[in-house]
């Protein structure tokens, strides 16, 4: 429930247009959580800047009155990082939505922080460009860059860390910094922009961005390969790897994951562990690799190995594993979900994913697997009832043994999705003494701690804004 208007929410309104701060109850629930299970909390305001100086006004404002401030996209992320667990300001980026600069010679794009991804690529297509980053949500482009976003295209075109090559930042006491530019490698300075990649708005705002961007690739197939089992598929995915085909996308899609694909999508795939794969290339090459890819597959156990030439059926493929969260949610009414994102070496992809479907079964709880087998990264979606504490418990538990495995192999407790809330209590065990340096920068850049309270790097309670 929110308690009630601030004192300082007068000046704040002074500063603005009226359309620009809400405390309108809607407005309020609609920026108190994310797709995650976590439990949401309203902000006390919301603010719609429309330029990087009306962001850096409000930081200063709220910079000399110890008042959080959490950045805002579309609220797609999975681990609470929008959540304003301290009240405040909830800043909401999307009217920063218009492309700046659009360079085709450089394969180049300057954009603001609120434009989403989906909307990029439909005004890039008549450059014949694309943006490559495809975490599955419509995000915002801001969004993506704060959690370093990944997705099914990063096998191939890498992930936002790899596209970024300059931005603009508003930090904390609302200076406004320029890293990088338009230009493909530097060795002047510190490459300050990689410390604000994946921060998660704690150590500044992000408000535009140059982004890198391909052109459009001559021909995309697709194909679906079916396993008896996950480690038949993750084996024979990593033989396609080694082989060197033209691979843009080499999703798992676990046969748990594929009955709920069908019953929301009306898709007919059979109910196996699959290989969801894309090619990228020209026809001549393209028409080479899908004979290899398949005989790999079928030397490694598969069953079935289904080519899709025709956009129409590439896009209901992609669709249908994109909207896979979705379909686990309709199935599950009433029920939210956690989402593991473990990334392990791609030599114990397979350990760690017959793990997860063990602690699923020995749990008693509903899911399935899936992930980015390319890059050694896998989700675990988990159904459970955010209002009953031994579910919660139950999934936590799942989350927690998947995230020991990782760590224990050298992996990491989060790929894609970020820290936020949800893998918090993990990172003094993930970085060691590098966390004190961690906490050392948000200091240095925060010292009020308003930027985004209680996300990311764990820090004293006195810490952080109250």
């Amino acid at each position: 429930m929110h308690d009630g208007e601030r004192p300082w929410l007068t000046e704040l309104r002074a500063l603005f247009p009226n359309d620009r701060v809400s405390t309108n109850p809607t407005v309020l629930e609609q920026h108190s959580h994310d797709e995650s299970y976590h439990p949401p909390h309203f902000p006390d305001a919301v603010v719609f800047p429309e330029s990087t100086e009306e962001v850096a006004r409000l930081l200063r404002f709220a910079n000399a009155r110890r008042i959080p401030v959490i950045p805002f996209g579309v609220g797609s992320s999975l681990e609470g990082h929008v959540v304003p667990v301290r009240g405040g300001i909830s800043l909401d980026l999307t009217r920063m939505n218009r492309i700046l600069d659009v360079r085709p010679a450089d394969f180049l794009v300057h954009v603001e922080a609120g434009m989403t991804r989906t909307a990029l690529n439909r005004a890039l297509a008549r450059h014949g460009l694309f943006f490559s980053v495809d975490p599955g949500a419509d995000a915002t482009l801001g969004g993506m860059a704060a959690t370093n976003a990944s997705g099914t295209t990063a096998v191939r075109y890498g992930v936002m860390r790899d596209q970024v090559r300059g931005m603009t930042v508003v930090l904390a006491d609302g200076r406004v910094i320029r890293l990088g530019g338009p230009y493909v490698k530097s060795s002047s300075g510190y490459d300050l922009k990689q410390l604000f990649l994946g921060s998660e708005g704690t150590l500044g705002v992000i408000t535009s961005l140059w982004l890198r961007v391909f052109g459009l690739p001559e021909a995309a197939y697709a194909a679906r390969a079916t396993f008896p089992s996950v480690r038949q598929a993750v084996e024979a995915a990593h033989a396609m790897l080694r082989y060197g085909l033209a691979l843009a996308r080499v999703e798992l899609v676990d046969r748990t994951s594929i009955r709920q694909m069908n019953a929301m999508k009306g898709t007919t795939y059979p109910e196996a562990d699959t290989l969801f794969l894309e090619f990228h290339g020209s026809p001549a090459a393209l028409e080479a690799d899908l004979p290899a890819a398949e005989a790999i597959a079928r030397d490694g156990g598969g069953t079935a190995f289904e080519i899709e030439r025709e956009k129409e059926a590439r896009d209901r493929l992609w669709e249908a594993r994109h909207h896979l969260a979705y379909a686990y949610l309709h199935a599950h009414p009433g029920k939210k979900q956690l989402v593991t994102d473990v990334c392990v070496p791609l030599s114990v992809l397979a350990d760690g994913i017959e793990l997860a479907r063990r602690e699923l079964e020995a749990r008693g709880l509903e899911g399935g697997v899936l992930g980015h087998i390319g890059d050694g990264n896998f989700h675990t979606i988990v159904m459970i009832d955010a209002d009953d504490p031994a579910d919660v418990a139950r999934a936590e538990g799942l989350h927690e043994a998947l995230v020991r495995y990782a760590l224990s192999v050298g992996g990491t407790a989060t790929g894609e999705h970020g820290v936020g809330l949800g893998k918090l209590k993990y990172q003094a065990e993930e970085h060691g003494e590098a966390l004190s340096l961690m906490q050392a920068i948000k200091r240095l850049l925060d010292p009020a701690g308003i930027l985004n309270p209680g996300k990311k790097i764990p820090l004293p309670p006195d810490e952080s804004t109250g």
